[in-house]
């Protein structure tokens, strides 16, 4: 039997999401949104994709969310976009309820589902939508790491010449200005950036990664990343749905590891399928503790300001 996937928000990460799900052919996909109409057409558009790009995946467009009961992955786009000059925080309270709501729906007709979290302030938002639908930590997690160390990358093979294959990284803590890419770790085919890349130069690539989204959201004057952000939750989506066990940076609710309690902080994690199945602990300096800490008061400033 086919794998049944939601995904909540038919704008343009949704919509592009659904698209690369649908040309995966491992699951039927339903793509919500509150806009008559816009779902459905956008849903048969992809439909009739099928036989030229040759997938058999069922693309069902609907503004009721009875149509989504028994999803085995629920993926939370909707929202309020980031608009230029806009922080991620500034989008707490606006996306507070939109998401309280739409998770409220997921746990009622999908109490069984995994619920990947896309909206922003991506980790306040993951932490809201633990608090409302009652889950296991295991079955909540944000897309945050993903996204930001496919951007951390990009730069560092763009700055060596090399393949974005053959770069490893990892970018820590929330998902925002206070993200920490972990530059001492990140290797090309095997090889410390140190010895390849000034450390002037490796400072600047680490703060483009901190400021990617705001670059992108400048660039297009309206809207923001889309591309990139889909493909983060795909990677995500194929290592729960095929058990690939693969190990990535996501926004999980942390239990005392990297010394946080009651936290959805991004760190390396392991998805499987039955969703978070392993946080990993990378032993960081002194240096990069201080950060993460950081970054982890910022998050809970914002968890403090929704009141949850």
């Amino acid at each position: 039997m086919r794998s049944k996937i939601t995904v909540v928000g038919a704008g343009f990460v949704g919509s592009t999401l659904v698209q690369r799900l649908a040309e995966r052919d491992y699951a039927d996909v339903v793509m919500y949104d509150i806009v008559p109409n816009m779902p459905q057409g956008k849903a048969l558009d992809m439909l009739q994709a099928g036989p030229v790009l040759g997938y058999d995946s069922l693309i069902t467009g609907t503004n009721d969310y009875a149509d989504t009961a028994n999803s085995d992955v629920v993926v939370i786009t909707s929202g309020f976009p980031r608009k230029p000059g806009m922080t991620r925080d500034d989008l707490v309270k606006k996306n507070q309820e939109i998401v309280a709501q739409v998770t409220e729906q997921i746990a009622k007709y999908s109490p069984h589902c995994i619920i990947i979290v896309v909206t922003n302030p991506l980790d306040a938002m993951a932490q809201l939508a633990l608090h409302v639908s009652g889950f296991p930590r295991e079955r909540v997690i944000g897309m945050a790491g993903v996204l930001d160390t496919a951007r951390f990358r990009t730069f560092i093979a763009q700055e060596v010449g090399a393949s974005v294959r053959d770069v490893q990284a990892y970018v820590l803590g929330g998902h925002g200005d206070t993200m920490v890419p972990l530059s001492r770790m990140c290797t090309v085919a095997g090889v410390p950036i140190a010895a390849l890349i000034s450390a002037e130069r490796i400072e600047q690539i680490v703060q483009r990664t901190r400021d990617g989204g705001a670059e992108i959201v400048k660039l297009l004057g309206t809207g923001s990343a889309y591309f990139a952000p889909s493909a983060s939750v795909l990677q995500m989506i194929d290592s729960i749905l095929l058990d690939k066990k693969m190990i990535m940076p996501c926004t999980v609710y942390l239990q005392g590891e990297y010394g946080v309690n009651h936290l959805f902080v991004g760190v390396p994690a392991q998805l499987g399928a039955k969703g978070l199945e392993r946080v990993i602990e990378i032993e960081l300096s002194h240096e990069e503790r201080a950060l993460l800490q950081k970054s982890v008061n910022a998050i809970q400033e914002l968890v403090t300001v929704m009141g949850i």
